[in-house]
């Protein structure tokens, strides 16, 4: 009996549940970014490289993908028309989308001035993995 106590308990340290799952919310997010970048590049490509977009260009600073003050509102721009959602952070504080009125995404999104790049960010990945991807 002793025995298997002690297996049990070095295969739980070899598989640490915590990191699996903070391994997995990461990939979400990698994921995420990667289908809100798809959306934001679909949007230019069908509007002849410009973002077109009631809130207006892309910010030239980072912003928040939200709801509110001082956020960069996105939603009206890519759903319904590129994504059936918003695609928000797992894991981060007050991330949630319930309508296009109604989200925070918990994740943050830049054009750059000169180069007409986006770069999109996931500023609570775990595990001290910096998830950020351009296009």
């Amino acid at each position: 009996m002793a025995l298997v106590v002690v297996l049990t308990g070095v295969l739980f340290v070899l598989v640490n549940p915590t990191q699996q799952l903070q391994k997995g919310r990461n990939q979400a997010r990698r994921a995420h970014l990667q289908i809100i970048l798809g959306a934001v590049g679909q949007n230019i490509a069908d509007n002849r490289g410009t973002f077109n977009c009631a809130t207006g260009a892309l910010p030239t600073s980072t912003k928040k993908l939200a709801i509110g003050g001082g956020n960069y509102d996105i939603a009206g721009c890519l759903v319904p028309a590129y994504l059936p959602n918003l695609p928000f952070d797992p894991f981060a504080a007050g991330a949630h989308y319930a309508s296009n009125a109604d989200y925070d995404t918990g994740y943050y999104i830049i054009q750059s001035a000169t180069t007409s790049r986006v770069t999109a960010t996931a500023p609570s990945a775990e595990l001290g993995d910096a998830i950020t991807y351009t296009r």
